[in-house]
């Protein structure tokens, strides 16, 4: 027998970041709101947990910089309590000759470290932090603009002509590298602009970031590009750690947004979406409970929200076609995540020592070259899981102290290349004990001391994420970041602007334009859009 709930204007499905955010600007816009999450924590894949006695770390998302600064502001998340703390430089590589590389923290301290491998490189440097950023400039401009759907009214044809004026506003060179950066490979572009492996390798690494792909593969040279739109405490370009790890921005969202009246409720998962008539009516929980809704909004990969809580004829006597192109889209990054408690420092052969040093604070990258993260990819499709992976360490406790006893530390490990579909029938959880210790031991080849370190580690394969976080095939992007899954036709062609075929349901999370990280845009944007019907109905 079905239990009713209180209606309310909104509910939201989902309590990450995006959920949070989108919750946060509809109540402050005076509409009662809810929220719904599946977990017993808020927050998505953006939360800090205990994984060990006394060893606290972000569990998931790990590193702050693409958070949108108007978000920031707008929510009030400083005066909540988030404070976000800048690595020393981005990233460190420990090389296979026993030399290191640094990248950052500005532009003539990296000149001078790639001048120790290339002279001809670091004169090119400049030029191409340049081309990266006229061309991120424009894109950065339409993260928080609702792209146009094609073949729409008046409205989308505001949109086209907004985003044509700015395309308009570059440059023939700069409309050509904009071009190359959405459809070719970085490994292309990279090798076009540089010669030596190390500088290559540092920004070919951000081309595979949660994309199971070679630096090789076509499109990559956008997932790089999508990785430059960021800041940090206004830096554009660096990277930062939240104290207190991730949950810190989900707990300073639910703040604001709970200022505002909101009601979050965690344990509840929902069983469907109510639809009738083609609008969407509310949700149904796992347990039955009704919840009446005037708008449904899904933080949630895009497949789940309409493949499983949408029913099928709700959804054929609407659009067919766009059911169908839902089981199409492609899913599944190649992440592997551990995080792990240490009784000290990895002590790394090329720069020796378990003091805390600047490189402990920085991205250590484990994939010293192009050819590397390409073997990575190669193994991954034969064999389920890269004999060398490529591993990004991170080691938040260096940069904040309430994550860790006194003396110790927390690591962060993200991992790529790991086949979300395993060969011989296997899955994850034949496999992931296995990965882990790989994973361990790639680490300890470079920092010997690491392996014995190890006091506890939390293991999360690509079914983990996806069973713990719904990132279906432990996609972090809920999407992959491909030429035909991005901006207009994000997640399908005539719904790119956060809405779906049924009225009254909309999509706020990373399967939505912009794409993945936490951004908090999808939830900025699709809450324009809710409050733009919204004023219409009223009218």
């Amino acid at each position: 027998m079905s239990k009713f709930s209180k209606s309310c204007d909104v509910v939201i499905i989902g309590a990450g970041h995006n959920g949070l955010v989108c919750a946060a600007y509809l109540a402050r816009a005076g509409l009662s709101v809810r929220v719904v999450e599946r977990r017993q924590v808020i927050g998505g894949a953006a939360v800090t947990e205990e994984f060990a006695p006394g060893f606290r770390n972000s569990v998931a998302a790990y590193t702050v910089s693409l958070l949108n600064p108007k978000i920031i502001a707008d929510l009030r998340l400083h005066e909540h309590g988030l404070r976000i703390v800048e690595r020393p430089f981005s990233n460190f590589l420990p090389l296979p000759d026993g030399r290191s590389f640094r990248l950052g923290p500005d532009l003539a301290t990296t000149q001078r470290e790639v001048a120790r491998f290339s002279r001809r490189d670091a004169e090119r440097l400049p030029d191409y932090y340049a081309m990266i950023e006229r061309v991120a400039t424009v894109l950065r401009d339409s993260v928080l603009r609702t792209p146009p759907n094609m073949g729409g009214g008046i409205t989308d044809l505001g949109r086209a002509i907004t985003l044509g004026l700015k395309l308009k506003a570059l440059d023939m060179p700069a409309r050509r590298d904009l071009l190359e950066l959405f459809t070719r490979s970085a490994g292309e572009m990279l090798d076009h602009w540089f010669e030596s492996d190390p500088i290559k390798a540092a920004f070919g690494f951000d081309a595979i970031v949660g994309n199971f792909a070679s630096p090789y593969s076509a499109g990559s040279a956008y997932v790089l590009l999508h990785h430059a739109f960021g800041e940090t405490n206004g830096k554009q370009g660096t990277w930062g750690h939240a104290i207190g790890g991730m949950g810190a921005i989900s707990q300073a969202l639910a703040a604001e947004a709970s200022a505002h009246g909101t009601q979050i409720t965690t344990g509840a998962g929902v069983a469907k979406v109510i639809c009738k008539d083609g609008l969407a009516k509310g949700i149904v929980l796992d347990d039955g409970t009704e919840i009446p809704a005037r708008a449904v909004i899904g933080n949630l990969n895009p497949r789940l929200l309409y493949l499983n809580l949408v029913n099928q004829s709700d959804l054929d006597s609407v659009d067919p076609d766009f059911r169908e192109r839902m089981t199409r889209w492609q899913c599944g990054s190649g992440s592997f995540r551990m995080n792990v408690a240490l009784s000290e420092l990895p002590d790394f052969t090329c720069v020796p020592g378990t003091n805390a040093q600047p490189h402990h604070s920085a991205g250590i990258i484990l994939g010293p070259s192009l050819a590397y993260l390409d073997r990575a990819y190669d193994d991954a499709k034969q064999h389920g899981m890269s004999r060398e992976p490529v591993v990004e360490v991170l080691i938040p406790s260096t940069l904040d102290d309430t994550l860790a006893p006194k003396g110790q530390h927390v690591a962060s490990l993200f991992c790529q290349q790991f086949n979300p579909v395993l060969p011989d029938g296997k899955t994850w959880d034949d496999r992931r004990d296995e990965a882990a210790s790989l994973i361990i031991d790639t680490v300890t080849r470079h920092a010997p001391n690491f392996k014995r370190s190890v006091l506890a580690r939390q293991i999360l394969s690509p079914l983990d994420l996806e069973r713990d976080f719904g990132l279906v095939g432990g996609d972090i992007f809920h999407g992959r970041l491909s030429l035909d899954q991005l901006f207009s036709a994000r997640p399908v062609l005539g719904y790119a602007d956060y809405r779906s075929p049924i009225k009254g349901l909309y999509l706020c999370g990373s399967g939505a334009h912009p794409g993945g990280g936490v951004t908090g845009a999808p939830g900025h944007n699709a809450a324009r859009e809710v409050l733009r019907d919204w004023r219409h109905k009223k009218s």
